[in-house]
C-alpha cells in the first residue's frame, strides 16, 4: 500500500492511499495503475504527476484480473525486471 500526493493536471495536490497493480504505457507518459481507496475503483496516476510517495504497512492481496481493464489483449505486454 502507498500513500501518494497527486497533482492533478490543473496543479492542485491531494493525498491518496492506493493498492499498485501494475503499470501502463504509451510514447507519451507511464501511468501507475492502482486500487484507489478515495474513489474506491481502478485508477491510473501519470507519473509525472506524483510528487511524493510513502509505503505504508499494511498489505494487501487485491490482484489485476484481464477483465479489469478495456484494453485490446494483443496491445497488453508483461514487464519483468529481471
Amino acid at each position: 500500500m502507498l500513500r501518494l500526493t497527486y497533482a492533478d493536471r490543473s496543479g492542485v495536490a491531494s493525498t491518496r492511499d492506493v493498492e499498485p497493480l501494475g503499470y501502463l504505457g504509451n510514447p507519451r507518459h507511464w501511468y501507475l495503475l492502482a486500487w484507489c481507496r478515495l474513489r474506491d475503483e481502478l485508477r491510473c496516476f501519470r507519473t509525472d504527476r506524483i510528487v511524493s510517495v510513502h509505503p505504508l504497512s499494511e498489505r494487501v492481496d487485491r490482484e489485476l484480473r484481464p477483465g479489469d481493464l478495456d484494453i485490446p489483449h494483443e496491445r497488453v505486454r508483461p514487464l519483468s525486471l529481471v
